[in-house]
């Protein structure tokens, strides 16, 4: 039974012993890293623990199988390795996103020159980051690379290698302090925008100043470094707008700010060999030039010219003012090289007036002038001057003057506020108002050679009207004064126009009324004509008849003589029978006046008797003033009868009395 139990237990504690011992055999197998699997996506990274050889005596990496890191990395799969001799480090592939940028810190190999801020990578030896062996055998230096990493995954030993890329670092077996240093690495290249490439958009009108950290200095004197290695013929130096380091400085290429820029495109450029700045383009708009002041290049001759003893000028290039001016349009210029001057070649204006500004604001610090006149008057005068520049000239201008502001503020505002005062010295104030025109043609012509003597082309000046100071009335009293005169002037003309339209209205109606008495004075004439026809053979007629008539009136008169003197002596004798009849009655009634009165009675009578109407009324109206009712009474005609014989007798006396009178009258006659 004993023996049987200790079967039993014996059958209990051999799978205990078999398991404990695989699991040791395993754990033994772990710890020598006779075995060891790596993943696909991974690296193995070799560190050997003993060797006969020693241990490293240069460096870290043991290239002649020294105790330490070797150069060689492990790809995916099962490896076997001779026991308790080897550590294997696992580490991921480097990979680096599309459009990005790696940047790789060597840990090991040849040290840094001594004005060497990046290691060269001037061979395929120094530039093979894949093969740590292969890079130190060929003399590749430690430290940060020139070389960057664009996309890709690669399978890079990251114990000889550190990978900064803008979301981690690779490395392995970092020591706190070296772990620093790659982060403070990893946070400059990301202030630089280092890790995504130089983009400059075609749309934005940049361009791109490039400054080399890395390589020769400069020499004395210079502070842009000029260009190298642009020619794309040649292989050995064309560094493609610095995206290959160590080309560019094999070409002769100097660390700091360069005269090269960038423009539009994509550049993956190595932040920390070089940086770039963007600035925008030069534009010189259309009506202008840009002269050009040049901090660098080589000194060259001056070309302005014997009679030009202001300044130099030199050839395009060269360090100076340039001769030949930048026409209207667009250049990527490297504002840190040289200095454009923008210059309007189109007419403009300068204002001598505050508060107004020109586009380009060179009269900005301008006013109006201020006068005294010949009575002591202390107007200010607003002013307008329009002048151009000739572009070829412009860059005279820069040389003489450093900018046309400077120009205009200390030679041509001193110049125009003198001449002007001088003018308004020898004026009144009213002179001054009223000769407006004439100064300013005087102005143009005198200024325009003053202005010939600073290159410049005066167009013309365009004077305002002069101002009083504040609460001063006293040009506007005189401005007034010379309105109503002018009014008064105006009222003498528009009253002499009047009289001259009066007169020709006068004629005009004239004009009118012979027009419309065209016809009638036309059949006038005609027939002033026909009277004069007329009376010429009325003429001949009366002619004819006159003579008729003289023969005829001849013939009569001589009847007519015969017949009167016949008549005569007829009449003289009844006359003389008359008279001695006449005669003999006289006596007879006693004397002539009796005679006389006889006739006159005898037709007064004869008179009477003819008459119509009674002689005497038959009844005489009366009336009795005072009586009551005004009375009247009738005159009976026997009454008027006797009162009428009364006054015959007395007339019959009184005509005897007159009739001799009468008769001496008549004899006398």
């Amino acid at each position: 039974m004993e023996i049987l139990n200790n079967l039993n237990g014996f059958n209990y504690v051999e799978p205990g012993i078999w398991l404990a011992a695989a699991v040791a055999f395993v754990i033994l197998l772990r710890v020598s890293n006779i075995f060891r699997y790596i993943p696909n996506n991974q690296v193995g990274i070799v560190e050997k623990l003993w060797t006969p050889k020693g241990s490293v005596k240069d460096g870290f990496i043991a290239l002649n199988g020294e105790a330490g890191y070797e150069p060689e990395v492990l790809r995916g799969g099962l490896h076997l390795f001779f026991p308790f001799m080897y550590r294997i480090h696992k580490s991921d592939l480097v990979t680096v996103g599309q459009g990005k940028i790696a940047y790789i810190f060597a840990r090991d190999g040849t040290p840094l020159g001594a004005s060497q801020v990046l290691g060269a990578n001037d061979t395929e030896d120094k530039s093979d980051f894949q093969d740590a062996r292969r890079f130190l055998l060929g003399g590749g230096q430690k430290g940060p690379q020139r070389k960057v990493l664009r996309e890709g995954t690669y399978a890079i030993n990251t114990t000889q290698f550190a990978i900064i890329t803008d979301d981690r670092v690779y490395g392995h077996a970092l020591s706190p302090q070296e772990r620093n240093i790659l982060d403070n690495m990893q946070l400059t290249i990301t202030d630089r925008w280092g890790f995504a490439p130089v983009i400059l958009a075609a749309d934005h009108d940049l361009v791109g100043i490039v400054t080399v950290h890395d390589g020769p200095s400069l020499p004395p004197g210079e502070i842009i470094a000029p260009e190298v290695g642009t020619d794309l013929r040649d292989d050995e130096t064309f560094h493609n707008n610095f995206q290959e380091p160590e080309k560019f400085l094999r070409g002769g290429g100097y660390r700091g700010r360069q005269l090269q820029v960038i423009v539009e495109g994509t550049w993956y450029i190595n932040r920390l060999f070089a940086t770039v700045e963007a600035v925008a383009k030069t534009v010189i708009p259309v009506g202008n030039v840009g002269v050009v002041i040049f901090y660098t290049g080589p000194h060259t001759e001056d070309v302005s010219g014997e009679l030009y003893r202001h300044g130099e000028l030199v050839a395009n290039g060269s360090r100076g003012v340039w001769r030949d001016p930048l026409l209207p349009g667009k250049y990527a210029f490297n504002t840190y090289a040289g200095k454009i001057e923008i210059i309007p070649t189109v007419n403009f204006i300068l204002k001598w007036m505050r508060g107004e500004v020109g586009a380009m604001k060179l009269d900005e610090n301008l006013s109006e002038i201020s006068l005294i006149t010949k009575d002591a008057f202390e107007p200010t005068l607003p002013l307008s001057v329009v002048m151009h520049i000739d572009y070829k000239k412009a860059p005279m201008i820069i040389q003489r003057f450093g900018d046309v502001k400077k120009l205009v503020e200390q030679t041509l505002d001193p110049m125009v506020s003198a001449f002007f005062k001088n003018i308004a010295q020898k004026m009144t104030l009213i002179e001054l108002l009223q000769n407006r025109a004439a100064i300013q043609e005087e102005s143009a012509a005198e200024m325009k050679a003053k202005f010939e003597g600073y290159s410049l082309d005066l167009q013309e000046v365009l004077i305002g009207t002069p101002r009083a100071a504040a609460n001063d009335h006293t040009i506007e009293n005189i401005l007034i004064q010379l309105r109503s005169r002018q009014i008064a002037r105006e009222q003498i003309e528009t009253y002499r126009e009047q009289e001259k339209a009066a007169v020709q209205e006068r004629t005009l109606n004239e004009a009118k009324a012979t027009a419309a008495a065209q016809s009638a004075l036309t059949q006038s004439l005609i027939q002033v004509k026909v009277n004069e026809n007329d009376g010429a053979a009325a003429l001949a007629r009366a002619l004819k008849d006159a003579e008729t008539r003289k023969v005829t009136a001849a013939a009569v008169g001589e009847q007519s003589r015969l017949e009167g003197q016949g008549e005569a002596d007829r009449v003289l004798a009844v006359g003389a029978a008359n008279a001695q009849a006449t005669k003999l009655s006289v006596d007879a009634y006693g004397g002539p006046e009796f005679r006389l009165a006889e006739q006159n009675f005898t037709k007064f009578a004869d008179a009477l008797t003819r008459i119509n109407q009674p002689l005497v009324p038959q009844f005489l109206m009366s009336g009795t003033q005072g009586q009551e009712g005004g009375s009247a009474g009738l005159i009976p005609t026997a009454m008027l009868s006797s009162m009428f014989g009364q006054m015959m007798p007395a007339a019959l006396e009184r005509l005897k009395d007159e009739a001799p009178k009468a008769a001496r009258k008549t004899n006398g006659a």
